[in-house]
C-alpha cells in the first residue's frame, strides 16, 4: 500500500522554489555512503530579515511527496525563527539509494542525531503520513526532542503484511506530553479508523490531539487554504 503511493511522488523540479529567498540546497551522507538531498529554509524574522535560529524543524513528508513540492508551505515556521530541513527519502527525487523502510528509519536516526549535535536550542519534528511511520519506528534511538507533530499516521502496518515490529503504535514512549497528533477526519488515504488505536494510546500518555473535520490527507486537501490552516494550527 505505502510503496504504491511512492510512485506518485513524481520528479524533482527546482522551479517550484522560485520566489523563496531563504532556501538552501543541502545534502546528508548516510552511514552506507548514500547521498540524501534536500532543502533548508533559513530562519528569518516576521518581515523576512535574516535572524539567528531559535531551533530547527525537521520535516518527514509523506511518501507521495518530494521535498521541493512542499518546502514553501513551511515558511511560517522559518519566519517564526526556525531553520527548516527537509530531504527526499532515499530512492526518491534527488536522493540516492533504494526505497527500504528499515534504511529510511536509519537515515532519520542519523539526521536527527546530526541536527541535535548542532548548536540549536529547540528541536522540533513534523512527521506526516509515511514520515510518521519512519519517525516513530526510530523513536527509541532519537535523543532529546522538544516538540513532535505526527500528522495522520496509521496505528499499524501489520494489517498490510509488514512485520508487527514496524507498527507505529509499538514505538510510542511512555510520556507523550511533547507530542501533537493531527487527525484529518476527511482523510480518505489514512482514515481516522486506521489511526484511532494510535491516537487513543498517545492521548492516554499525555499527547495533544487535534481533530479537524475539514482536513484531508496532508497536502492533499481540496484547497490550499486548508493546508495553510493545518500549518497554522501546528505552530
Amino acid at each position: 500500500m505505502f510503496w504504491l503511493w511512492s510512485s506518485l511522488a513524481g520528479r524533482p523540479n527546482e522551479g517550484r522554489l522560485t520566489g523563496l529567498q531563504n532556501v538552501e540546497d543541502i545534502f546528508f551522507k548516510t552511514i552506507d555512503n548514500k547521498i540524501l538531498r534536500g532543502y533548508k529554509l533559513k530562519a528569518t524574522g516576521s518581515k523576512g530579515q535574516d535572524s539567528l535560529p531559535k531551533g530547527y524543524m525537521l520535516i518527514l513528508q509523506g511518501n507521495a511527496l518530494l521535498a521541493d513540492q512542499i518546502i514553501d508551505e513551511f515558511t511560517q515556521f522559518s519566519a517564526a525563527g526556525f531553520d527548516v530541513y527537509i530531504y527526499d527519502f532515499r530512492g526518491y527525487g534527488r536522493s540516492e539509494g533504494k526505497r527500504r523502510l528499515k534504511a529510511i528509519v536509519s537515515d532519520y536516526t542519523e539526521i536527527i542525531a546530526a541536527l541535535n549535535s548542532s548548536n540549536y536550542d529547540k528541536h522540533f519534528i513534523y512527521a506526516m503520513s509515511f514520515g510518521g511511520i519512519a519517525f516513530l519506528n526510530g523513536f527509541e534511538k532519537h535523543a532529546r526532542l522538544d516538540r513532535i507533530i505526527v500528522d495522520t499516521s496509521p496505528s499499524r502496518l501489520s494489517n498490510y503484511g509488514c512485520p508487527a515490529a514496524y507498527d507505529p503504535i509499538n514505538h510510542l514512549p511512555d510520556n507523550c506530553s511533547h507530542f501533537m497528533f493531527i487527525v484529518g477526519q476527511n482523510d480518505g488515504v489514512i482514515t481516522p479508523s486506521m489511526s484511532q488505536e494510535l491516537i487513543e494510546k498517545a492521548q492516554k500518555r499525555g499527547a495533544v490531539i487535534l481533530r479537524e473535520k475539514n482536513f484531508g490527507h496532508p497536502f492533499m486537501d481540496y484547497d490550499w487554504l486548508t493546508d495553510r490552516r493545518r500549518m497554522k494550527r501546528s505552530l
